[in-house]
């Protein structure tokens, strides 16, 4: 069965989406565990709630790459197949990135390459700003490039008149729940992992 690695930094509403799909045998994966760059993010709340493993790993004083060297650890040690960003807050180093090829999804919410490098309720007030007439999410690889890596799904939603940030966001979130969903369900893993600079590191702990 494919383990997630779940990386958020802000309320996580979306996990509880995947939570759902697991419970109801709508996705075949499990959830190995949460990690957060921020003490107080209610994903991590949230994933202990419902019985899953949830870290915080403090970012303070440590470089990029050393944070995420410590990250992919922690995932390793939960043996996590595929990587997915839910309001992931920090730009990934270009190590992780490559040891993690083709194992990392983050979900957007707008319809990409619309409104790259945006996040959260700027996103949204941004479309309505715009005066666009529909608006959506995107789930993508990550690579180097911010909101740049290769499209795998998105999903589109009209925006309705009188809509506002926090109403447009609700229904763009309950997309992004839809679109991980599909996306995990049909991904496949490269075969085998090896994360060479992380692996060195766990001998070393």
């Amino acid at each position: 069965m494919l383990r997630l690695g779940i990386l958020g930094s802000t309320r996580g509403t979306v996990l509880l989406s995947l939570i759902t799909a697991i419970r109801q045998k709508r996705l075949a994966a499990e959830i190995a565990v949460v990690l957060s760059n921020k003490a107080e993010a209610l994903i991590l709340e949230k994933a202990k709630q419902h019985s899953l493993s949830a870290q915080f790993l403090d970012p303070q004083n440590l470089t990029a790459a050393e944070y995420d060297q410590q990250m992919s650890s922690v995932l390793q040690a939960h043996h996590v197949d595929l990587i997915v960003l839910i309001g992931y807050m920090r730009i990934i180093s270009p190590s992780f990135i490559a040891a993690w090829c083709k194992r990392i999804i983050n979900v957007h919410p707008s319809l990409l390459p619309a409104f790259g490098g945006g996040m959260d309720k700027s996103v949204h007030q941004a479309v309505l700003e715009a005066k666009l007439k529909e608006t959506g999410c995107t789930v993508h690889y990550v690579t180097e490039e911010v909101d740049a890596g290769p499209i795998l799904l998105q999903k589109k939603c009209i925006v309705l008149p009188g809509d506002n940030v926090e109403r447009l966001k609700a229904r763009v979130q309950q997309l992004e729940g839809e679109a991980l969903i599909e996306v995990i369900s049909s991904y496949k893993a490269p075969s085998p992992l090896t994360v060479k600079v992380e692996k060195k590191s766990l001998s070393q702990a």
